[in-house]
C-alpha cells in the first residue's frame, strides 16, 4: 500500500537544512526563523509522515533511517521546484511586470494604498500590483519566504540586516481595553499602571515584533503576563471583549479594535510604533521595487 501525504515545499526546505547542519540552532539561523518555530515544523512533518526523521541528542541531531531515505528525494524535489519557480518567474516577467505587496492588516491611513498605486502606475504604465494578506505569525508579511516583493510591516523586523525600508508613519502606541476596565475612565494611562496586567501577545514566531508590542524594553526586566495570544484583528477584538488582557495598538490601527465594548487610551512612558514599507536588500535596485518605494515616499511626504 502506498501512503499519500501532501507535504509543503517549506517543510522539505526545513528538513534539508536540519539534515545538512545536524543542529537545530544553526539550521534556524540559515533559514532566518526561530529555533522553536523550526523544531515545531519538523515535529509536525514527522507526525504527518508517521515516522521520526531525526534522533535528538544533547550535542545535536542525527538522521534516522527514514530521514536518510528521505534526504536525496527532498533534494531532488527542492531542486526541481527551484527550476520550476524560476521558469514561472521568467514567464511572468515576460508577460508583464507585477509587483506583489504583502501586508498583515490593511494600511488604511488616509487612502495610502490608492495614493501609492496611482503614482506607481503613472511611473510604470503597463505594470500591475497584487495585494497579499499574510498572517501575523510572519512579521515580515511574506518577505522572508519570498512570497511578496515589498511589504507593509511594523518595525523592528527579525534579521533586520536582510531588509531595506522606508518609514510610512510613526504613530503613538495606545492601550486597547474593555470599556468596563477601571483604567478606561482615564483620559490617559501611565504604562507603569499597565505593566502588571495580562497582555495580549502576538504569536512567538513574530519574535522582536512581539516584544515591541509587549513593550518589553519599558518593563525594567520584569517579564510580561500573557493573557492570550492573538493572530488577527478579529482574535484581538474578541480577546479584549472577553477580558483576557489589554494590548498596545498603533493609533492608525485603533479603529480596527475600537468597536462595541472596546476603547483605546493614550499611554505615557512608551515610545511610538513605526510602520514601514520594506523589501529584501538584494531587490532594492529592481525597477518595480524602487519605483513603488519612491511612490510610497511621495504619497507620505
Amino acid at each position: 500500500m502506498v501512503m499519500t501525504v501532501d507535504v509543503h515545499v517549506r517543510d522539505l526546505r526545513y528538513f534539508l537544512a536540519v539534515a545538512e547542519e545536524l543542529q537545530f540552532t544553526r539550521a534556524a539561523e540559515r533559514l532566518y526563523v526561530s529555533q522553536p518555530a523550526l523544531s515545531k515544523q519538523i515535529r509536525a512533518l514527522e507526525r504527518q509522515l508517521g515516522v521520526e526523521l531525526f534522533e535528538r541528542r544533547p550535542q545535536g541531531v542525527a538522521l534516522t533511517g527514514a530521514g536518510a531515505a528521505l534526504l536525496p528525494h527532498a533534494r531532488r524535489v527542492l531542486d526541481a521546484w527551484g527550476e520550476g519557480a524560476a521558469a514561472v518567474e521568467s514567464a511572468r516577467a515576460a508577460l508583464r511586470g507585477t509587483l506583489v505587496v504583502g501586508m498583515s492588516t490593511s494600511p488604511g491611513r488616509g487612502g495610502l494604498l490608492p495614493a501609492i498605486r496611482s503614482r506607481f502606475t503613472a511611473a510604470l504604465p503597463g505594470t500591475s500590483l497584487k495585494l497579499r494578506q499574510v498572517s501575523w505569525e510572519d512579521p515580515t508579511a511574506g518577505l522572508a519566504d519570498g512570497d511578496v516583493d515589498v511589504a507593509f510591516v511594523w518595525l523592528p523586523l527579525p534579521h533586520a540586516e536582510r531588509y531595506g525600508w522606508t518609514v510610512v508613519a510613526e504613530e503613538p502606541r495606545l492601550v486597547a481595553l474593555p470599556v468596563t476596565h477601571p483604567l478606561a475612565a482615564r483620559a490617559e494611562v501611565d504604562f507603569a499602571d499597565l505593566a502588571d496586567m495580562p497582555f495580549l501577545a502576538l504569536p512567538p514566531e513574530a519574535g522582536p515584533l512581539r516584544d515591541h508590542w509587549l513593550a518589553l524594553d519599558d518593563r525594567g526586566g520584569t517579564p510580561p503576563v500573557i493573557g492570550a495570544e492573538v493572530a488577527s484583528t478579529e482574535e484581538t477584538y474578541e480577546a479584549l471583549l472577553a477580558g483576557l488582557g489589554v494590548c498596545l495598538v498603533a493609533a492608525g490601527n485603533a479603529p480596527l479594535v475600537s468597536l462595541g465594548g472596546v476603547t483605546t487610551r493614550p499611554v505615557r512612558g512608551i515610545g511610538p510604533g513605526r510602520y514601514a514599507l520594506a523589501w529584501r536588500r538584494e531587490d532594492g535596485d529592481r525597477p518595480l521595487v524602487r519605483t513603488y518605494a519612491q511612490a510610497c515616499r511621495l504619497a507620505t511626504g
